[in-house]
């Protein structure tokens, strides 16, 4: 869709469109109401500067709307055959090895054991073994920096799922 048409959207149906790039009900609420947007760069600014006044439940939601990355029995064939944005922002899982794998679900359930909420990472142009040596440097931090890290890699996820919703014109 383009700017001009997410602009003449409903106050609901522009909270739906944003759902789609961010599962946190507050941000999409705020952001959608401060349409209509000028450009794609003061959308993106405005989804910026609301994330910014989140709070822990509204991260911990927004994570909530993602896959785990680095569940064995399911991550192959789920990357490979999913559309929509997450299959692409994890798509170098798919040539990943089966030990790589292994690790990546042994360490998701390690980090959801440790911090309550599931791995968060911007994956998009990186390997099952990047994700996995992210994860392994981020399971020793505390769960404050660990909340903060995740609401950093869920706003870049974020940026660019607005920026597919959102075509040139």
């Amino acid at each position: 869709m383009t700017l001009t048409e997410f602009n003449q959207l409903s106050l609901d149906a522009a909270t739906e469109q944003l759902l789609s790039c961010c599962t946190s009900e507050r941000w999409a609420n705020l952001v959608s109401e401060q349409a209509p947007f000028a450009s794609l760069e003061v959308l993106l600014t405005t989804s910026d500067s609301v994330w910014a006044q989140m709070l822990e439940a509204d991260y911990l939601q927004a994570f909530e709307g993602h896959p785990q990355i680095g569940d064995v029995s399911t991550l192959k064939e789920k990357y490979r055959h999913t559309e929509g944005s997450a299959s692409h922002e994890q798509s170098g899982a798919n040539s990943a090895d089966d030990a790589t794998l292994e690790a990546l679900a042994k360490g998701n359930q390690d980090y959801l054991a440790k911090f309550g909420f599931i791995f968060i990472v911007f994956a998009t142009g990186k390997s099952a073994q990047e994700m996995l040596d992210l994860l392994n440097a981020r399971l020793p931090n505390s769960r404050e920096q660990e909340l903060v890290n995740a609401a950093a890699e869920q706003n870049k996820i974020t940026r660019l799922r607005i920026g597919k919703l959102i075509e040139a014109a």
